[in-house]
């Protein structure tokens, strides 16, 4: 397992060179902004035509990692769908692959900005999850503490590289999207400046994870 572990609030964590985050002490998964449906709402808006695949490959690399890992649970951080109606359209084949992944375990959809309440994929629905010492929400609290979130899709700058990245300090983490079509926004974007404080890490994603001070 390619990870890089580190410390928030006493859980033993390791940021996965695939983007998922895993805590190996509840066996936990955790994913963030997967954005399934996300070529089927841009056809929907009149947007570019993108290769409808992006589901199917997001999915299968979560289910390379659950098969890998066998998860007692699976925190899917919000975002997981492209919107409400993007997720009434996702293809039968990839609603099974879901329920296939979920089997035998604890499934849970953290509500997003995109997905307020997916419906009709099993598991369990929260605004916020409590678990140990963390709190797993869609978009970071500023005064929070011991905090797990997404939304923001952060990646990070080493010298001529950029990657998706964990963003982390002694307060929070941040996770980078798993999605397959979902961008990044830089750690220097001014969005992050009250969210990690000056000795956050960025712990960019690839075969081998690299953390570096957040690039600002």
């Amino acid at each position: 397992m390619n990870g890089f572990d580190f410390f928030l609030a006493g859980a033993r964590l390791t940021a996965l060179g695939s983007g998922a985050l895993w805590w190996a002490e509840q066996r936990l998964l955790c994913v963030s902004d997967l954005h399934l449906g996300k070529s089927e709402r841009h056809a929907r808006r009149g947007g570019a035509a993108l290769p409808p695949y992006e589901g199917r490959d997001t999915l299968h690399r979560l289910g390379t990692l659950i098969a890998g890992l066998a998860p007692a649970t699976v925190v899917c951080l919000g975002d997981s769908f492209d919107d409400a109606a993007a997720a009434d359209a996702l293809p039968g084949a990839e609603r099974h692959t879901i329920r296939e992944l979920s089997d035998g375990r604890r499934w849970i959809w953290i509500e997003g900005n995109h997905d307020p309440a997916p419906d009709g994929f099993g598991g369990e629905r929260h605004a916020t999850l409590r678990l140990g010492p963390l709190s797993f929400r869609h978009i970071a609290e500023p005064r929070a503490t011991a905090e797990v979130s997404g939304h923001y899709h952060p990646k990070a700058r080493l010298r001529s590289i950029s990657r998706p990245a964990f963003l982390v300090d002694t307060d929070r983490l941040i996770l980078p999207a798993f999605g397959t079509y979902t961008g990044g926004l830089r750690s220097s974007d001014p969005a992050f400046a009250p969210l990690m404080g000056p000795g956050a890490l960025a712990i960019l994603t690839g075969p081998r994870p690299v953390p570096v001070p957040m690039p600002r």
